[in-house]
C-alpha cells in the first residue's frame, strides 16, 4: 500500500516528500496510521551525519497514531488502539538492560539497519530511529509501540515520545532536581522547554532559561523559567549573578554545543552538576584543566533519552497531564503538515521556534 513520506535519499541530502510502499505487518509487526509526529533537533543530526543511519531512510521518532493492523504473536495492542512510538525499545537481555539501565539497551537501534519499505521505483527503504513516523503511516516492531495512557489527545501523546521524556527525565531522573534547589536550562527548543516544566515540577525554587534568541523568552516563561538570559560569553556570570554569586545547583544542557556544555559547567555552583542532553557532533570539544575539577567538585554527566524507562514514564507524565501541571501544547510553536517539514528543517537551523509538530 503506498503512503506519503519524508524520504532522506543520502546524507546531506534535503527531505523529499514523496510515495513509498509500506507492507503489511509480518510476525511481531505493527502498523500504525500516524497522528502527529514531533520534528526533532536529533532528526537534523540523523540527516546532517552527526549521527549514523542507513539511507535512503523514512525519519521522525517522535510520534502517535492508531493501530491499523497487527502481525502474528502480537498481543499487547490491537487494530483502533492508540499507540506513542517508542524509538529506543529495551532488549531485555543485554548488559545495560540487566543493570537496569534501559535507556543504554545495547540493541535499542537494531531496527534502524532493517529494510522496512521500498520506494515506488523499488529501492530499499530503512526507517530513521526504528520508526519512520515522518509517514502517513508506518510499520514497526510490536515493541516500539506503547499504549496511549488514558487522558491524553492522541495529538499530544507524540510529544511523550522523545521531548519530553528526554527534558523531565534529564532532570527527574539524571540531575535528579530536589525541591528548593535552583537550575538553569540551556536551549530553549522542545526538549529544553519539557525540562522547564520539570524543573517547575521538581519543586525548583529559580529555574533560569538560556538562548541564543531574544524571541523564546515568552515560550520558557510559560514553561516555567523565573529568569532568562540571553546567551553570550557572559551567561555564567549573568548566572551567577541571579543566584547571590554562587551558581545554580543544576545545569541541564540541551543544546548539544561545547560553548554552552562549557557554560552550563561554569554556571553551576561549587559542588554543583550539569547533565548535558544535547547531541553534538565530534568537532565540538570541550576542555577543563585538572586543577579546577578538583577544586569546583561539579558532576557532569551525559544523559540519553533522560535515562527513562518509557513504559515507567508514559504512566507518570500522563498523570502531570491530566493534573494540569505538564502542558504538552506548550511546547508546540507551529502545527504543520508533512508537506512543510523542510521549512521546519531550516527553522532549526536558524535557531527558531520550540518543536514543530506534523499533524496528520
Amino acid at each position: 500500500m503506498a503512503v506519503r513520506a519524508a524520504v532522506l535519499p543520502a546524507i546531506g541530502s534535503p527531505l523529499e516528500i514523496t510515495g513509498i510502499d509500506l507492507p503489511d505487518p509480518g510476525p511481531g509487526q505493527v502498523r500504525v496510521r500516524l497522528a502527529a509526529a514531533g520534528v526533532c533537533h536529533s532528526d537534523l543530526s540523523l540527516s546532517d551525519g552527526t549521527m549514523r543511519v542507513p539511507v535512503p531512510a523514512v525519519l521522525g521518532h517522535e510520534g502517535a497514531g492508531t493501530v491499523v493492523a497487527v502481525g502474528e504473536g502480537v498481543t499487547h495492542v490491537a487494530p483502533g488502539d492508540g499507540v506513542v512510538l517508542n524509538w529506543a525499545p529495551s532488549c531485555g537481555t543485554c548488559h545495560a538492560c540487566s543493570l537496569g539501565e534501559v535507556w543504554l539497551c545495547a540493541n535499542a537501534l537494531n531496527g534502524a539497519a532493517d529494510v522496512y519499505a521500498r520506494t515506488t521505483e523499488g529501492a530499499d527503504l530503512h526507517p530513521g530511529l526504528n520508526v519512520a513516523a515522518f509517514a502517513e503511516e508506518t510499520v514497526v516492531s510490536a515493541a516500539c509501540v506503547l499504549p496511549v495512557p488514558q487522558g491524553v489527545p492522541l495529538t499530544d501523546a507524540a510529544l511523550l515520545g522523545c521531548a519530553v521524556l528526554t527534558g523531565y527525565g534529564a532532570v527527574h531522573h539524571s540531575a535528579q532536581v530536589r525541591p528548593g534547589e535552583t537550575v538553569a536550562v540551556f536551549g530553549a527548543g522542545g526538549v529544553g522547554l519539557a525540562a522547564l516544566q520539570a524543573a517547575r515540577i521538581a519543586g525548583a525554587s529559580k529555574i533560569v532559561a538560556v538562548d541564543v534568541s531574544a524571541e523564546k523568552e515568552e515560550l520558557a516563561r510559560a514553561a516555567g523559567a523565573t529568569d532568562y538570559v540571553i546567551a553570550s560569553e557572559n551567561t555564567a556570570r549573568e548566572i551567577r549573578a541571579l543566584t547571590g554569586k554562587q551558581g545554580v545547583d543544576v545545569a541541564v544542557e540541551c543544546a548539544g554545543r561545547a560553548v554552552s556544555i562549557r557554560a552550563a559547567w561554569d554556571s553551576t555552583r561549587r559542588g554543583g552538576r550539569t547533565t548535558v542532553v544535547g547531541i553534538g557532533g565530534k568537532d565540538q570539544q570541550v576542555t577543563f584543566n585538572a586543577l579546577e575539577i578538583f577544586h569546583w567538585g561539579r558532576t557532569l554527566s551525559g544523559c540519553v533519552y533522560g535515562n527513562s524507562n518509557p513504559a515507567e514514564d508514559l504512566p507518570v507524565l500522563a498523570e502531570h497531564v491530566r493534573a494540569g501541571r505538564l502542558d504538552l501544547s506548550a511546547l508546540v510553536t507551529e502545527r504543520i503538515a508533512l508537506d512543510g517539514i523542510p521549512a521546519a528543517f531550516d527553522n532549526m537551523l536558524a535557531g527558531k521556534g520550540g518543536r514543530a509538530l506534523v499533524v496528520f
